[in-house]
């Protein structure tokens, strides 16, 4: 048994998980340093101060759903660092979205041009980089999907086609799309937590 300190880790987590908050800060000091190291080295591009902002939000998370948290599926820093991950994720999304929503407002000439490339944007660096690995990753369980399921999985999780363009350009039920897709990425998260 993992031990923290002191007090091994399942009571800490126990005690979390009944409202102790200093047993939650006892997990956060020991987790903070390997958390902030796991975000560092994944989103290479990111200031200590937006790494900090991740990390932090991430935990606030964690406590908020530890009676969520199933240490027989995973380990606890596992857990907690997949929750950094889909921080990250969102926070970068949003971002994203904010940055494609303001629209100068000024009366000059340039004010239509503004208007006619509102969300143009190139994307950022760090933005290509989670895309790219996002895809190698989604590439590589699609290829363990069974036959039946892989093509129609590529089609919609990889190249973004909408399920009415699948069925017509494999001439299949539109229902039978939705089936196979449902399957298969419920077939992709149990491949995810075998993973992990």
């Amino acid at each position: 048994m993992a031990t923290l300190g002191s007090r091994p880790i399942n009571e800490l987590i126990r005690l979390a998980m009944i409202g102790d908050g200093a047993a939650f800060t006892e997990l956060w000091d020991t987790h903070i340093a390997q958390l902030k190291s796991y975000v560092k080295g994944w989103l290479k591009q990111l200031d200590d101060f937006y790494v900090d902002d991740i990390c932090s939000r991430s935990f606030e998370k964690a406590f908020r759903q530890i009676s969520a948290y199933d240490p027989a599926k995973s380990q606890f820093y596992t857990w907690l660092r997949t929750i950094a991950r889909n921080t990250a994720l969102d926070m970068l999304e949003q971002e994203s979205r904010l940055r494609n929503k303001y629209v100068s407002l000024d009366d000059n000439a340039g004010n239509t041009a503004s208007l006619e490339n509102m969300g143009d944007d190139e994307e950022t660096p760090l933005e290509s980089i989670i895309k790219t690995e996002d895809r190698e990753v989604t590439g590589k369980y699609i290829s363990g999907l069974p036959e039946l399921y892989r093509e129609v999985a590529r089609k919609r999780l990889l190249d973004g086609l909408q399920y009415k363009e699948i069925a017509e350009e494999l001439d299949m039920e539109l229902n039978t799309v939705r089936t196979r897709i449902r399957r298969a990425k419920s077939l992709i998260d149990k491949m995810k937590e075998d993973d992990i």
